[in-house]
C-alpha cells in the first residue's frame, strides 16, 4: 500500500523515488529505503524498526512485496534495524530534518547469513530440563491463553546430511498446564485432548529442508486426538554449545500453527454448550536443546 505513494525512480538517482500526493505535517519527515538481496531482488516481509537515540522504538513493520520501507517520523536522528530470514541483520543511521524533507536512504542490500556448524551425525535426544514445548491460544473473544506440556521425550538421528535426518517426539497429553486447574482438567477431558483414550501426542519427521542461513522447514506427521495430519515446523537452528559440565548440546527454536477442527475437536458443539476454553487456532512454540544419546 505504501508503495503507491511512490512514483518512478528519478533519473538523477538510481533507487530514489518521487512522492505522489503525500502531505507531511510540520515537525515530521519521511524516511524511506528499498531492501534488496545480494542479486538485487527485493526482500519482502523483512522486519524493520526505527529507534531514537535512547533506543526507544518509534515505528516498526515489514517491507512490502517490492522491498520498500516508508515511515513518517518526527524530525530527529534515528537508528534503522532490518532483519529477514536467511540474512544477516542490517543496522544504520538516518536523519530526518525540518521542512518535511524526504530522507531517502536508497537501496540497502542484505547479506546472506553464515550458516552455523551442524551437529555431528549420530543419535541425539531432547534434554527436557533445558527444553520447552508451549502454546498460545485465544480465549474466545478475549485474551490469549499461554500453556505448555511438562512431560515429553524425543529422539533425533542426525544423518550425514540434514536431509537424511529423522526425529520422533512423544508428548504426554495429561501434562498440559495453563496455570488454571479447572481449565487444565477440561483440556484433558473428552471435550479436547481426551487423555484417557489418547494419552500421547506424537510427531515424526524425516523431511528437513534448508531455507537458507540457519532456517529450516521440518515437515512431518502429528498425531493428536487419534488423528494424524501433516504439519511443517518453521525452525531456526541456534548452533552448538557446551553445558556446565562440558557436554555438547545443540539448540533449535520452532513454531507452527494447529487448527482444532483438523483433529476432530468439535468447536461448534463446544460453543453450543457454553464451553469457551481456547479458540480454534493454536500456535505452538518450541525451544529445544538436544544432547548426544548416552
Amino acid at each position: 500500500m505504501i508503495s503507491r505513494l511512490l512514483g518512478r525512480r528519478t533519473a538523477a538517482h538510481e533507487g530514489s523515488y518521487q512522492l505522489v500526493g503525500l502531505s507531511v505535517p510540520p515537525g515530521a519527515g519521511l524516511l524511506s529505503c528499498r531492501v534488496l538481496d545480494p542479486v538485487g531482488e527485493p526482500v519482502g516481509q523483512a522486519e524493520f524498526t526505527v529507534s531514537d537515540g535512547n533506543g526507544r522504538k518509534i515505528v516498526s513493520g515489514e517491507t512490502d512485496p517490492f522491498g520498500m520501507i516508508v515511515a513518517m517520523v518526527p524530525v530527529g536522528e534515528y537508528r534503522l534495524a532490518i532483519s529477514a530470514a536467511s540474512f544477516s541483520p542490517h543496522r544504520g543511521n538516518a536523519s530526518v530534518t525540518e521542512g518535511g524533507q524526504h530522507s531517502e536512504l536508497g537501496n540497502i542490500t542484505l547479506q546472506i547469513a553464515p550458516s552455523l556448524p551442524l551437529p555431528v551425525p549420530g543419535e541425539w535426544e531432547i534434554e527436557p530440563a533445558h527444553s520447552r514445548i508451549g502454546f498460545i491460544a485465544r480465549h474466545i473473544g478475549l485474551a490469549r491463553v499461554h500453556g505448555r506440556f511438562d512431560n515429553f521425550a524425543g529422539a533425533i538421528r542426525i544423518g550425514e546430511t540434514m536431509e537424511q535426518t529423522a526425529m520422533h517426539v512423544v508428548i504426554g497429553a495429561a501434562s498440559i498446564d495453563t496455570s488454571v486447574q479447572m481449565r487444565d482438567d477440561h483440556l484433558r477431558s473428552a471435550d479436547f485432548l481426551d487423555v484417557a483414550n489418547y494419552p500421547t501426542l506424537e510427531f515424526y519427521s524425516d523431511r528437513f529442508a534448508h531455507r537458507g542461513g540457519n532456517n529450516w522447514a521440518i515437515t512431518g506427521a502429528l498425531t493428536l486426538h487419534g488423528v494424524t495430519r501433516t504439519i511443517t515446523l518453521d525452525a531456526q537452528y541456534l548452533g552448538i554449545g557446551n553445558g556446565m559440565e562440558g557436554e555438547t548440546r545443540a539448540a533449535v527454536r520452532a513454531t507452527t500453527e494447529l487448527h482444532r477442527e483438523d483433529y476432530t475437536v468439535n468447536w461448534q458443539s463446544m460453543l453450543a454448550r457454553g464451553i469457551a476454553v481456547v479458540g480454534s487456532s493454536i500456535k505452538i512454540e518450541m525451544d529445544i536443546q538436544i544432547v548426544p544419546k548416552s
